[in-house]
């Protein structure tokens, strides 16, 4: 297993990993299989989206902020249910597939970790299942 780091800058933002997982693909020697990404944080996701157009990641940060308000009359104590709420519809993993030490994704696709109670550092953890590898 093999572990990025990312730094974000504010509560809400979608950072682009896209590149730093690419990298990880190569470090890791992944020729052909499965990368499965996983956060193990409570209130940041991962997703897979356009990150072509930087508006796409504004629309995507401001409607869940629309849909689900810091403020929100939420029981939790520590004043960031919202998070918690954000991270649980965006999700905690990904696997997507890598071919000829590529990773695939479509033409406007992007990987991005989705923060949401920051700024903080997160990790994100890489694992691979390799073509040819004996199932579990």
């Amino acid at each position: 297993m093999e572990k990025l780091r990312v730094k974000t800058g504010s509560r809400n933002e979608m950072v682009d990993i896209t590149d730093k997982v690419s990298l990880m693909v190569k470090k890791m020697g992944i020729m052909d299989g499965i990368l499965h990404l996983f956060v193990p944080h409570t209130t940041c996701g991962l997703a897979v989206n356009e990150n072509a157009d930087p508006s796409v990641k504004a629309d995507i940060s401001g409607k869940l902020c629309g849909l689900v308000p810091e403020a929100g009359g939420y029981n939790h104590f520590e004043g960031n249910s919202d998070s918690h709420i954000k991270a649980a519809l965006t999700g905690s993993c990904l696997s997507l597939f890598v071919e000829e030490g590529v990773l695939l994704l479509g033409r406007w696709q992007g990987i991005f970790l989705c923060e949401f109670d920051g700024p903080r550092e997160r990790e994100v953890w890489l694992k691979s299942v390799r073509q040819g590898d004996k199932p579990f």
